[in-house]
C-alpha cells in the first residue's frame, strides 16, 4: 500500500499553489512512470519545446483514452510561481486530470443491461432505457479531488448536436441525484477510479449517443476523444411511469416489447388463417438498422423523444413511394424482380438488406409484411406494439367516411367512380402511448398503418390514431383518425345517378365493414378479438351515434343530415373547488331545449378511470336515461356523485365522463356526442418502476 502524500496547505489548497507542496512517504510506481505521448502529432515543434521546458505540464503519457489538453497560463508557470522548481514527489497533485479509460459496465448479464431490460439485444454496446439510472467507471490519471477538480460527461446524437434541442447533453456531477433530469454522482472512489451513477430524464431523445468525458481544474482542461465502442444507445422505457410509453402490465410488456416472435392473421372473416412471424428485434445489427431507418427519414433527432413523432416517421419509412423507405409494395402478382411477399417469414432479413444496401428499398411487400417490419422496429426502439388484422377492411379514398358504390340509371356500376374498396383483410399495427396532444382519455392503443394507401400531409403514412377516438367517431382528432375509422366502421352506401347528373342514396349496408379485428393474445398463440376496442357493438345506439358523428365531418355530411334543428344543448358543471382525493364530487348535467317543441332525449353516460397520462384503465359504470325536455328554454338536470381515490402503484387517476345523447323530434332521430372530461391528479408519487 503506497504511503499517502499530503499537501502542507491541506486539500482545500490543492491546485491553487502547485509549486509549494511537500511529499510524505515513498513515490508509488505509477508516479515514477512517465506516461507516453498521447494525442500529440509528430513534428509539433512548439509542443516538443514545451515538453522539454516543463515536462510536468506537458508530459508524454500512455493513457488508455486519448486526451485533448488545454493548459492554463499564469505567472511563474515554468518555475512553479515563486522561482522554485516543482517538487517531483508532489506531481500527482498539480498536473492535469486526464481520463485513462471508461468502463460502461455493458455486459449483457450485468446490472445495467438486466435492470434496463436490454439484456436480450445481441450487441456489445451499452443499451439503456430513458428515465432510469445506470452506472459506469472512469479511470483517471490521478485520484479525483472534488474540491479542486471538475468533471462532466458530454453526450451528442445526430449530425448537428445542439444543447437547446436536447441532442447535446452536458451531464454535471452533483452531490445528490434528484431524478428526472440529466445528472451524475460519484458513488464510489478507488484510488484513481471513480464510479458514477448517471440519471436520464424520461423525455430524453432516443438514439445513439457519442460519449466523451471532460475534466477541468486550475491547471487547465482535458477531454477524452470519442471511442465508438463507448457509444450509448438510449431507448423508450415502458417500465418507467414517467415515460409516455409506460405500460403497467408486466405480462403485456413481456408480450409487446420482449417477445420476438408472433402470429399474423389473414384470410376472410369466415376462414381466418395465421402465420408465424419472426420479429427478431434483438438480433445482431437490428438496432443499428432501425436507427438507420430513422436517420434516412431526414427528420431532426430533436423530435425523437416523442413517440408520436417516431411512430409516424416509421409509418412513412417502412414503405417506399416517396422516401426510399424499407419496402417496395407490389400487388401485381409479378414478383420476378424481387421476393414474393408470401415468402417472407420475418423482418430481420428485410431490415439487414435495407441497411446493407445503404437504403435501397427491398422488393417486395404487402400489408402483413409492412406491419411485421413496423412491429420489429417499434419494439426494438422500446414502444409497445402489436400486429393487428382487420377483416372486411374498407379503403375510403375521398374522406367521406363511407364506402361508396355508384350506379347509373340502369343500376349498372360506374367504374370510373367506384374507387372505394373493401379488402378481405388488411394488416396494420397498434402501439401504446399516452397522447398529451389530445384531450384526456385518448391515450393507450394507437393505430399505425405503414401500407401506402393514401397520403397524410403529403406523405404515405397513417397514424397514430387513438382507438378511443375511432370508437366514438371523433374523426376530427389527429392523426388520420378519419381514415382508420372508415377502415373499421364505415357504412357501404349505394348511389344512383339521376337524369340531371346528381346522385341519390338508394341503399346502405351497415354491418359489413370491420369484422373480427384480431391480434395475438398476450402470453399465448391464441387469437384475441379486439373489435370492441375499435367500435361499439354493431347496430347498437352507441355505434350508430359514432358512425353518424364521424360522417358529419366527412365530405358527404348530408348523407346523414337530419331536418331536426340542433336546439338542445348540454352543459356539465362541477360544484365547489373541484374534485379532491378521498372526497365525493357532485357533477351536474343540464339539458336545455331552446325550441318551441318538446324534445325526447336518450342520455348515455359512462364513467371511466384513467391514468394521469390520459390512458384509459377501466370503465366504472355506464348508464342510459330517457328524458323529456320541455320547450322554450325548458331545463332538465341530474346529479352524479363520485369518490376520487388513490391506489398504490398508480401515480394518478383521471375520471372521464363521456356523454352520448340522441335527441329525437316528432319523426326523426338526430345524434349528438358530448365528450366531457373531469380529472383529478393525485399528488402521491410512488417509487419508479
Amino acid at each position: 500500500m503506497p504511503a499517502e502524500r499530503r499537501s502542507a496547505r491541506g486539500r482545500s489548497a490543492v491546485g491553487r499553489f502547485p509549486s509549494v507542496t511537500f511529499g510524505f512517504g515513498e513515490d508509488t510506481e505509477a508516479e515514477k512512470e512517465e506516461p507516453k505521448e498521447n494525442n500529440v502529432k509528430k513534428g509539433n515543434a512548439c509542443k516538443e519545446w514545451l515538453r522539454k521546458v516543463c515536462p510536468c505540464c506537458c508530459p508524454k503519457h500512455d493513457d488508455g483514452i486519448d486526451t485533448e489538453v488545454t493548459l492554463v497560463d499564469g505567472p511563474g508557470k515554468e518555475d512553479g510561481g515563486n522561482g522554485e522548481k516543482p517538487v517531483p514527489g508532489d506531481k500527482e497533485l498539480d498536473v492535469l486530470l486526464k481520463v485513462k479509460s471508461i468502463d460502461l459496465l455493458k455486459s449483457k448479464s450485468g446490472a445495467n443491461r438486466t435492470e434496463h431490460h436490454t439484456h436480450l439485444y445481441q450487441s456489445d454496446n451499452l443499451i439503456i432505457r430513458r428515465g432510469q439510472s445506470f452506472e459506469m467507471w472512469i479511470t483517471l490519471s490521478r485520484p479525483f479531488n472534488p474540491s479542486s477538480d471538475e468533471l462532466h460527461l458530454d453526450l451528442k446524437t445526430g449530425p448537428l448536436a445542439v444543447v437547446a434541442k436536447g441532442t447535446h447533453v452536458i451531464i454535471p456531477l452533483v452531490a445528490k441525484l434528484e431524478g428526472d433530469r440529466w445528472e451524475a454522482a460519484v458513488v464510489k472512489q478507488e484510488d484513481k477510479k471513480i464510479k458514477l451513477l448517471v440519471n436520464s430524464p424520461a423525455t430524453a431523445v432516443i438514439g445513439r449517443y457519442q460519449l466523451t468525458v471532460e475534466t477541468n481544474n486550475q491547471n487547465g482542461s482535458a477531454s477524452s476523444t470519442h471511442d465508438p465502442a463507448n457509444d450509448i444507445y438510449i431507448l423508450f422505457n415502458p417500465w418507467c411511469q414517467d415515460d409516455i410509453v409506460y405500460m403497467d402490465s408486466e405480462d403485456e410488456r413481456q408480450e409487446y416489447i420482449l417477445n420476438d416472435t408472433g402470429r399474423i392473421y389473414y384470410g376472410t372473416k369466415d376462414q381466418i388463417g395465421a402465420r408465424t412471424w419472426n420479429y427478431g428485434q434483438f438480433s445482431d445489427r437490428i438496432l443499428a438498422a432501425c436507427l438507420f431507418v430513422m436517420e434516412k427519414s431526414g427528420t431532426s433527432p430533436s423530435g425523437w423523444g416523442d413517440p408520436v413523432n417516431v411512430v409516424r416517421i416509421i409509418s412513412a419509412m417502412v414503405n417506399s413511394p416517396d422516401d426510399q423507405g424499407v419496402l417496395e409494395g407490389n400487388w401485381s402478382g409479378d414478383y420476378s424482380n424481387g421476393t414474393s411477399p408470401t415468402v417472407w417469414s420475418g423482418s430481420v432479413e428485410i431490415l439487414e438488406e435495407y441497411h446493407k444496401k445503404n437504403g435501397t428499398p427491398v422488393k417486395y411487400g404487402q400489408c402483413w409484411v409492412f406491419a411485421g417490419v413496423v412491429t420489429t422496429v417499434l419494439r426494438c426502439l422500446g414502444i409497445p406494439t402489436r400486429t393487428v388484422t382487420n377483416f372486411s377492411s374498407a379503403h375510403d379514398t375521398d374522406v367521406s367516411l363511407t364506402t361508396d358504390v355508384y350506379l347509373d340509371e340502369n343500376l349498372e356500376p360506374i367504374e370510373n367512380l367506384n374507387v372505394d374498396s373493401i379488402w378481405n383483410f388488411h394488416v396494420w399495427n397498434d402501439c401504446w402511448m399516452a397522447r398529451k396532444d389530445l384531450p384526456p382519455g385518448h391515450g393507450g392503443w394507437q393505430a399505425v398503418d405503414a401500407t401506402p394507401q393514401e397520403t397524410s400531409q403529403g406523405t404515405y403514412c397513417c397514424g397514430p390514431a387513438s382507438l378511443a377516438a375511432v370508437r366514438y367517431g371523433q374523426v376530427y382528432l389527429k392523426r388520420d383518425t378519419a381514415f382508420v375509422f372508415a377502415e373499421v366502421n364505415s357504412d357501404k352506401i349505394y348511389w344512383q345517378k339521376n337524369a340531371d347528373g346528381t346522385f341519390t342514396q338508394i341503399y346502405s349496408e351497415k354491418k359489413i365493414v370491420g369484422i373480427s379485428i384480431s391480434t395475438k393474445a398476450v402470453g399465448s398463440n391464441e387469437r384475441s378479438d379486439i373489435t370492441h376496442l375499435y367500435k361499439h357493438p354493431e347496430g347498437s345506439n352507441e355505434e350508430r351515434i359514432a358512425v353518424e358523428t364521424a360522417c358529419s365531418f366527412g365530405s358527404k355530411a348530408k348523407a346523414y343530415s337530419s331536418p331536426t334543428a340542433q336546439d338542445v344543448s348540454l352543459e356539465v358543471t362541477l360544484d365547489g373547488e373541484g374534485p379532491k382525493m378521498g372526497k365525493d364530487a357532485e357533477l351536474m348535467i343540464t339539458l336545455k331545449n331552446s325550441s318551441s317543441q318538446q324534445r325526447s332525449v336518450s342520455l348515455h353516460s359512462q364513467v371511466s378511470v384513467m391514468y394521469y397520462t390520459g390512458v384509459h384503465k377501466a370503465t366504472v359504470r355506464t348508464d342510459t336515461t330517457d328524458i323529456e325536455v320541455l320547450p322554450n328554454e325548458g331545463e332538465w338536470s341530474i346529479s352524479f356523485w363520485m369518490t376520487f381515490f388513490h391506489q398504490q402503484d398508480h401515480k394518478a387517476y383521471l375520471t372521464n365522463l363521456e356523454m352520448l345523447s340522441a335527441l329525437s323530434g316528432a319523426h326523426t332521430l338526430y345524434p349528438y356526442i358530448f365528450p366531457v372530461n373531469l380529472h383529478c391528479i393525485c399528488p402521491i408519487k410512488p417509487k419508479k418502476g
